[in-house]
């Protein structure tokens, strides 16, 4: 494994020289965007709470600033994150406000400029730590850290988020994340607290879930499971643990939905014995590499996934942005974008195509504790 070591000044001095200013002036007067944006970057900024929507650069990842989108329903900042999901289509953005009235705000994306418009807010029944829309965009499906819960919401016929809750799985203490495979028939939802992943059946014509046999799978004791990310194969699911930065791999029976785990491999460099917040972790379109963020030491991890097996090798750490609660890797697999939430600023990594080592190529501001991040191709 290589361990590649930067200074904030080192790192921020590779990310300034390695690519000519951007277009736009992110926090000035001249921003401006591409006049023809083929790929969307949409950030949640739970600090403000707003949305930012920039046109990025396919061959080098310029971003451009398009437009800073206010989120209404509140003027509280969302604490700590505002998660936000995709319609399988691209035609809808949600985000959900983890600040009271909690509500989930539902935009149409136009598909020209990728410019949001706001359709409404709806009620949620708790602070949602996660949330990801089914494959028929016909249900929202939200974990709830604090709440302990796994609700499902209709989404109706304009893309609207609406209420009540059409189910709600309590008595799941710090629920984090929320998956539903590629058939739409299964969903898994960690929950940190109890040291599981739920394993459940999903009905997409009622919107509702129900335990599969067996109901759930344990990690150890103390792991605190967080995210979680299928391979693009779909065959393997990986997990990343909180309290102790390791990144599981399972295989995934298709047929029923069930877990196998495979094996668990640590995130930190070897001899680190400091404290440990594991937060995200994403897997790139081509099946090759997995990456892994942790905030104490603000640093991302890479594997090299075996495409037969699904374990993972390790290949490096690097420095990144100050509190890395989320990042993002674009859809064609060539840049990963990392965000702070302390230090309100972004980082766009070049993803090695043999080796998998990031190399960073710009640093963006953003608004005030940025977390989430999604893309769109409009073309």
């Amino acid at each position: 494994m290589t361990i590649t070591r930067h200074s904030r000044r080192r790192l921020l001095g590779l990310a300034l020289g390695g690519l000519a200013a951007p277009r736009a002036m992110f926090g000035g007067r001249r921003a401006m965007a591409q006049g023809n944006p083929e790929t969307i970057v949409y950030v949640s900024n739970a600090g403000d709470p707003t949305i930012s929507v920039m046109a990025m650069n396919r061959a080098s990842g310029a971003l451009d600033l398009i437009e800073k989108t206010a989120i209404p329903g509140t003027d509280k900042p969302s604490p700590t994150s505002m998660p936000m999901a995709l319609s399988p289509d691209r035609r809808f953005l949600h985000a959900a406000l983890r600040s009271e009235p909690f509500t989930a705000a539902s935009f149409a994306i136009d598909k020209a400029s990728g410019k949001l418009t706001h359709l409404g807010n709806a009620p949620l029944d708790a602070s949602m730590a996660y949330a990801t829309v089914d494959k028929t965009g016909r249900w929202l499906l939200c974990a709830s850290y604090p709440g302990g819960k796994l609700t499902i919401n209709p989404i109706d016929g304009q893309g609207r988020v609406a209420a009540p809750p059409n189910q709600v799985i309590a008595d799941r203490p710090k629920a984090h994340c929320v998956l539903v495979d590629a058939s739409n028939k299964h969903a898994y939802c960690s929950v940190l607290a109890q040291d599981i992943i739920m394993q459940l059946n999903f009905d997409p014509t009622k919107g509702m879930v129900s335990a599969n046999t067996p109901a759930e799978i344990a990690t150890k004791p103390g792991a605190g499971p967080r995210h979680m990310a299928f391979h693009p194969s779909g065959r393997f699911l990986f997990l990343i643990t909180e309290t102790t930065a390791t990144i599981g791999s399972y295989a995934v029976d298709k047929a029923n939905g069930t877990l196998k785990q495979l094996q668990f491999v640590d995130m930190m460099a070897p001899g680190y014995k400091g404290e440990i917040a594991a937060a995200d972790l994403h897997v790139t379109p081509d099946g090759h590499f997995l990456y892994g963020s942790e905030r104490k030491t603000n640093t991302l991890t890479g594997f090299r996934i075996d495409p037969a097996k699904g374990t993972l090798s390790p290949i490096g750490h690097w420095p990144t942005e100050t509190t890395p609660r989320g990042f993002a890797i674009d859809p064609r697999g060539r840049f990963l974008l990392s965000v702070g939430l302390d230090s309100n600023q972004m980082m766009v990594y070049a993803i090695g195509k043999e080796n998998g080592a990031l190399k960073p190529v710009k640093q963006y501001p953003m608004g005030k504790m940025p977390n989430w991040i999604e893309f769109i191709d409009l073309r």
